[in-house]
């Protein structure tokens, strides 16, 4: 399966401090992300800025929207499922209704931010 995983709201879905050491966060979701790659699952995730520092992956790949600004990293999924052959292949993950809206519009299938992470702790077990 072929994910494109909005990762703040990911990350932003669950209040466990995440926002004191935002990069901290991005990396452990990078890390969580790995160990489903490993399983055979292809895996970007989509950033709103570059991380910085920069965080790198073998098995997940980092993107991030060419300019920071409200929904960035929103309308770089978007775009990236437009180029794609086949977008009903790729799920989308967020909890943001209106992405969630414009990517069932191309095609795409879309999972719950609260529903991905039930399943990144069913992985790590």
């Amino acid at each position: 399966m072929r994910w494109f995983v909005d990762a703040m709201n990911v990350i932003g879905s669950r209040p466990d401090g995440w926002w004191r050491d935002r990069h901290a966060a991005m990396k452990r979701l990078v890390g969580q992300l790995e160990d489903l790659a490993a399983a055979g699952e292809e895996i970007t995730v989509f950033f709103e800025r570059a991380p910085q520092p920069a965080i790198e992956s073998g098995s997940v790949e980092i993107a991030h929207a060419p300019a920071a600004v409200p929904n960035a990293a929103d309308d770089e999924i978007v775009r990236r499922l437009a180029l794609e052959a086949s977008p009903t292949e790729i799920t989308v993950v967020t909890s943001d209704r209106r992405l969630a809206g414009r990517a069932r519009a191309i095609g795409a299938r879309v999972e719950g931010s609260s529903e991905f992470r039930r399943r990144l702790r069913y992985e790590h077990r």
